[in-house]
């Protein structure tokens, strides 16, 4: 319970922080050739790499790579899962911080990464005696409670890189922001080629989705998430309303993080995806059913077009927020519910 409580916590801050970055190029080319085995990570790129990325304020952070990191500590979802994606399972000495198990072509991957269950994250001395040459995490990691600010582990030579969309300070969250992190690990860890396929095709399942209800009325939505008796709302400037404003859709609240009963009775929207996270130890489907039951079983909701018509659909966390490799699924999923099978 005491890190289901500091999860909550965690996205809750995270919700208010926000976080963006300097955006990728809106098309990529299509990569060429299929990705080499883990271990020729960087061995034919050309390095020095400097990338920018931020601090703990959330200002601009450059670090140059001399080579590819070979001792990276990855933490929280999106970091493991990245890395295994990326084909750089090799390149970690542990890892931490997984809210669901990694998905089934993932697993193998995982084993290779000295994945430990405890602690949830790692502390400063910890981290230390692992001796990483990169640290790859969310912003909320490099507090002073938790690692400190990456200043001191860069001045050390050790580098960090903590995802773009949760970069304190206000920023808007988008999927520009998952695709340019995607390519900066690309360029990272000189496997450039991986990182631009993912990236592909995540936009083409955007572009093909779009090119397939050209012409159709706009469908609109709520993104919520029910929690404690309140509802938090998924505006235009998190990374899950950005995947429905991206796919065509519209969200009858794009401003503000919380959304009252009668504010989403009033707007009634078409669909509405209901947040939820099953951490650990903790049964899927019956955390899915409570979070549902809170929009479709609540008699001040009844009036609701998409609880009448049976257009609430559940929507992982993770593939929503810091989502890293797991943007496809939350792509593939609003598309789904905004639009039902399209093939």
């Amino acid at each position: 319970m005491k890190r289901r409580n500091f999860l909550v916590c965690l996205a809750a801050a995270a919700l208010a922080l926000g976080g963006c970055g300097r955006p990728a190029p809106a098309s990529s080319p299509a990569a060429s050739g299929e990705a080499g085995s883990a271990s020729s990570a960087g061995t034919d790129h050309s390095y020095p790499v400097t990338i920018t990325n931020y601090d703990y304020a959330g200002n601009e952070v450059s670090y140059t790579y001399q080579q590819a990191p070979r001792r990276v500590v990855a933490v929280y979802q999106g970091s493991i899962e990245t890395m295994i994606a990326l084909g750089l399972e090799d390149h970690v000495v542990a890892c931490y911080g997984l809210d669901n198990p990694v998905k089934e072509e993932w697993q193998t991957g995982l084993t290779q990464m000295n994945y430990q269950q405890e602690p949830f994250a790692p502390d400063r001395e910890t981290v230390t005696l692992l001796q990483p040459d990169l640290i790859l995490s969310w912003g909320s990691l490099f507090s002073d409670k938790q690692l400190g600010d990456v200043a001191n582990w860069n001045a050390k030579g050790v580098a960090t890189y903590m995802n773009t969309n949760t970069r304190p300070g206000g920023h808007p969250r988008t999927l520009q922001n998952e695709y340019a992190d995607i390519l900066n690990l690309g360029r990272i860890f000189g496997v450039e080629d991986r990182a631009q396929a993912l990236v592909d095709q995540m936009q083409a399942a955007v572009e093909d989705t779009l090119a397939s209800v050209e012409g159709m009325p706009p469908v609109t939505a709520a993104v919520v998430e029910p929690l404690s008796g309140s509802i938090t709302n998924y505006g235009a400037s998190t990374l899950a309303g950005d995947m429905v404003t991206q796919l065509g859709g519209v969200l009858v609240q794009p401003e503000g993080s919380e959304m009252g009963k009668e504010n989403l009775v009033t707007a009634d929207p078409d669909v509405i995806f209901v947040v939820y996270m099953a951490y650990s130890g903790e049964d899927p489907d019956s955390v899915i059913a409570s979070q549902l039951a809170a929009i479709t079983q609540d008699p001040a909701l009844a009036s609701l077009s998409a609880v009448r018509q049976g257009r609430v659909y559940p929507i992982m966390l993770g593939d929503v927020y810091a989502a890293g490799p797991r943007v496809m699924d939350g792509i593939q999923a609003i598309a789904a519910g905004l639009y039902g099978d399209l093939t």
